[in-house]
């Protein structure tokens, strides 16, 4: 399948997900710590898209780990989550070790690889994901799964629920015409993507997007932090390359952070920058997450259609690979 199609079957993979979690078996119980989630790149996406999709809701810390070490605190009262689509990500399989040797509970989330193996050795939990895709394609994968194993550590409330009913709002996007027009918009300039509370996590999602599919330098932040240092930067930033700003914006925002998305637009408009507006979509946090989840993927692939890049091609992270 091509990076399109993976994105446009995201509706569909939502209950594959939960049925994969539920294969897995794993064990429900009450761990004071949380759940920590070890992974890079499109594998460790989903820690941090769950914890934005929790956000107040969560009664323990959800905390996403890139890199080879485990935080001291780690031990028998954090699950720890260890996400490598390919299963051989040497990161991920360092924490996997360390997470074990400070006695954590531990689940697997993998396609198969090295990973799999040592977990099964050990009899670890193993969600399995579907390969075939790109790593960053298997996002649902990835998210469903942590929003799950948060709930089976006590770290949030159940919320299975929610997830299904996300579905629909996701099914609702395939076709809708925002993308291409967001992609219109962006063309020949480089991205700047900032969110705040639910959004925050995925507007690090669309820059991470822009990176691999449109083979664009792009940019985060998160307000309203980036009003106190960011702005600055902007007017001569316009001189050194051709910006964009997308704001990511979801219901319920605080009046004064709602507030600043307005006066940033219009400060970043007075400079000459396209600026576009970005809702997300449903009734429900989980919803507002995966809907921008899923704009923001169609985003980035129909503005490589209009470049005329490969999405599903990542030269230079294979050279690095080769290289490395």
């Amino acid at each position: 399948m091509s990076m399109l199609e993976d994105v446009q079957a995201q509706p569909h993979q939502v209950g594959d997900a939960l049925w994969r979690v539920d294969a897995a078996e794993v064990p429900a119980r009450d761990l004071a710590g949380g759940l920590l989630v070890c992974g890079m790149g499109g594998s460790a996406v989903g820690g941090d898209l769950a914890a934005a999709a929790l956000g107040p809701e969560a009664t323990r810390p959800v905390t996403t780990v890139r890199g080879y070490s485990v935080p001291a605190w780690t031990g028998p009262q954090t699950l720890a989550l260890c996400a490598s689509y390919s299963g051989s990500t040497e990161e991920t399989l360092a924490c996997f070790e360390r997470a074990g040797a400070a006695g954590a509970p531990r689940v697997v989330l993998t396609t198969g690889g090295e990973l799999a193996e040592r977990a099964r050795a050990e009899d670890v939990p193993v969600i399995g994901v579907p390969s075939g895709m790109q790593p960053r394609a298997a996002v649902v994968y990835m998210t469903v799964a942590a929003l799950e194993c948060a709930a089976a550590c006590g770290a949030a409330r159940p919320v299975r629920g929610r997830i299904e009913a996300a579905t629909g709002v996701l099914e609702g996007l395939v076709e809708d015409p925002e993308p291409q027009s967001v992609a219109e918009v962006l063309a020949g300039t480089l991205p700047v993507v900032y969110g705040s509370e639910a959004s925050a996590a995925p507007a690090r999602r669309w820059k991470n997007q822009f990176n691999e599919n449109a083979k664009l330098a792009s940019f985060a932040g998160e307000l309203p932090e980036v009003c106190h240092n960011e702005i600055e930067g902007w007017e001569a930033g316009r001189g050194a390359a051709p910006l964009s700003a997308v704001l990511l914006r979801s219901p319920g925002l605080h009046e004064r952070i709602a507030r600043r998305f307005e006066v940033l637009a219009e400060m970043l408009a007075d400079l000459g920058a396209p600026v576009v507006r970005v809702d997300a979509r449903g009734e429900d946090r989980i919803a507002h997450v995966m809907s921008l989840v899923l704009l923001g993927d169609l985003v980035s692939v129909r503005l490589a259609e209009l470049l005329g890049i490969d999405a599903d091609a990542i030269p230079a992270i294979e050279g690095f690979k080769q290289r490395l």
